[in-house]
């Protein structure tokens, strides 16, 4: 038995008892429905044991239910032994969900509680119309974590900073106009931000109050001639106001959001329901708004990059590439010559030669270091307790990225160690068939992401495989590793629109294999989308790879890959060696030369 957490468990039920409360639930997520979130949030973390990044709890009197996708269903088995949470595995067959769970469990008249900011307006109001069918009522002003969790963390304090628009490339008066101008034509007075990443694109600003993502705590609410930023104002310094204020946008204090909506009750008022909280939502809805439903316009500006954000986001990745060839030598070398590696220590080795280089603001996400089995474990974290040593055996997989002035990074590759099985070549082999398939991919304007996903999963499908994850995500300057709307998956979500591929978008390519208990491989580039021609059929788009380190060819049997394949690999390398060699010491090109040779 887990007793900590049983014990957490236990204190949560009974104020759920004196509150009448036949359900409580908890989703991952701060006031901005962020996909990572700062300590103060992890509520479900610490209330259930499970540590990752994507998952919702659900705790009756008699029992709780843990739902998260594919990327975690070997880690959420692990730590949620002895809990006594039952791991339910989200699309898989005959798995119910959690509105299907709630509505078996519970009867008329019961109640479930949650914490109305923490839940998308969208989900709220499923959930909602969901219950209601049984008879059972939502409470969304209910935050148990504040009422049961001992020593919370507080919220981030950290500095807001200004991010020049050298690179930027668009000054905030003139993403303010555009976004003006699109509220006018969807015919809104008002419009109300909740995201933190689009928060931070539209003001050119940066903080630091999530791990991993250079945004700060904070809504906007954008009138035709006024803006509003909340925040706390103690993380502004002098300079910061001033700027801030230059852009006729006032400053007001982060809470207040909830009361000043209330002016809204007369307005025609544009919001995303999936990217506003439940209980601003609510708000609005209770005091009679207008409300327009529909896209952040934001998120579709910032997610075609200005040419001055395409220009700096190559010149990063060359940065990038240099590290990642610096680290795959070294990594071959310590094996090759016997010397003791561990996932941890290796991860540190790549984690200290980013943070070392000139203009990096940290890593873009917690390096995902997994040897064998652990390889299988999608999202995996090593930890003292799982850390193992790295035999010269095997494959070894690294996704890794970082974050620099000039732009973010996100790559994985899989490293032969030594000896391979069958298997493990064969499976190389389809994993980079896979990505080559997508990268080389010419397609007519107009295509959306979750038509191309096939093209990345045919190889894996032919041969009865498959993996639980989407094939790509967009990718922020100098904001989120993950950012939409960009996203190569044939599962879209419900309700959700499908999304074209526009020229100017950058999209990360990242097919995997992953066999329980024995090895995981993932390869992964970020794509630029380029418009490749325009014939009498249409305008044609194409990618090109901005990521530039090594396939590993150890790892690669040639006889598994077509000529074609070939041919898009040894181009892919050739630009490879021609673009980093120039970085690189007589003794490092000459290295990079073997591993980027004509095969």
């Amino acid at each position: 038995m887990n007793t900590i957490i049983n014990q957490r468990l236990a204190l949560l039920r009974s104020v759920m008892a004196e509150k009448q409360l036949s359900a409580y639930y908890i989703p991952t997520a701060d006031y901005h429905l962020s996909e990572y979130v700062g300590e103060h949030f992890k509520f479900r973390a610490w209330l259930s044991g499970f540590t990752g990044s994507a998952g919702t709890l659900v705790v009756l009197p008699d029992e709780a239910g843990l739902w998260t996708d594919g990327r975690y269903f070997l880690q959420a088995e692990q730590q949620l032994k002895g809990t006594g949470i039952t791991l339910y595995k989200m699309q898989m067959p005959g798995v119910p969900s959690v509105e299907e769970f709630l509505t078996s469990r519970l009867s008329a008249g019961s109640c479930v509680g949650f914490d109305g900011r923490t839940l998308s307006a969208s989900a709220g109001e499923e959930l909602a119309e969901t219950l209601a069918k049984k008879q059972i009522r939502l409470d969304a002003s209910l935050d148990l974590a504040s009422t049961i969790w001992e020593n919370r963390p507080s919220m981030s304090k950290e500095k807001i900073w200004i991010y020049e628009e050298t690179y930027a490339g668009q000054s905030v008066s003139s993403k303010l106009s555009a976004l003006r101008q699109e509220m006018v034509k969807r015919g809104a007075d008002t419009h109300i931000i909740c995201a933190l990443d689009e928060i931070a694109w539209l003001f050119n600003l940066r903080g630091s109050d999530v791990d991993y993502n250079p945004v700060f705590l904070s809504y906007a609410v954008i009138e035709k001639e006024k803006a509003f930023l909340f925040t706390d104002m103690e993380k502004l310094d002098a300079d910061t106001c001033r700027y801030i204020e230059r852009q006729d946008v006032q400053i007001l204090p982060y809470d207040s959001v909830y009361d000043f909506i209330r002016r809204y009750s007369n307005s025609s008022v544009l919001l995303s329901k999936s990217q506003l909280n439940y209980t601003l939502f609510h708000i609005l809805k209770e005091g009679g708004a207008s409300i327009l439903c529909g896209p952040d316009p934001v998120t579709g500006f910032k997610a075609v990059k200005n040419e001055t954000e395409i220009s700096w986001s190559k010149k990063v990745h060359i940065k990038d590439g240099v590290i990642m060839v610096r680290f795959m030598k070294w990594l071959k070398e310590q094996i090759q010559n016997g010397h003791s590696l561990t996932e941890a220590s290796a991860a540190a080795y790549l984690d200290g030669l980013r943070k070392a280089a000139p203009g990096n603001l940290g890593l873009s996400f917690e390096t995902i270091s997994g040897y064998g089995p652990h390889g299988a474990i999608v999202h995996y974290a090593v930890t003292k307790e799982t850390d193992i040593p790295l035999k010269a055996q095997g494959l070894y997989l690294v996704d890794s990225g970082g974050h620099y002035i000039e732009g973010t990074t996100d790559i994985t590759r899989t490293f032969a160690l030594g000896p391979l099985t069958t298997e493990e070549k064969e499976h190389f082999a389809l994993v980079l068939r896979c990505m080559l398939s997508l990268m080389s991919a010419v397609f007519p304007e107009g295509v959306c992401f979750q038509n191309l996903d096939a093209l990345a999963r045919t190889p894996l499908w032919q041969q009865g495989l498959d993996y639980l994850h989407g094939t790509g995500h967009g990718v922020g300057h100098l904001l989120n590793v993950h950012e939409g709307p960009n996203s190569f998956n044939w599962r879209m979500r419900s309700g959700a629109d499908p999304v074209p591929v526009r020229a100017g978008m950058i999209t990360t390519d990242e097919p995997g294999v992953y066999i329980s208990g024995k090895h995981g491989i993932r390869l992964e580039n970020e794509l630029l989308c380029l418009e490749k021609e325009r014939t009498d059929y249409g305008t044609f788009l194409c990618f090109e790879p901005l990521t530039l380190a090594p396939i590993d060819l150890d790892a690669l049997d040639p006889s598994l890959i077509s000529d074609f394949e070939r041919q898009i690999l040894n181009s892919y390398h050739k630009k490879v060696y021609e673009t980093l060699s120039p970085y690189l010491t007589s003794e490092e090109k000459q290295w990079l030369a073997g591993y980027t040779r004509k095969i």
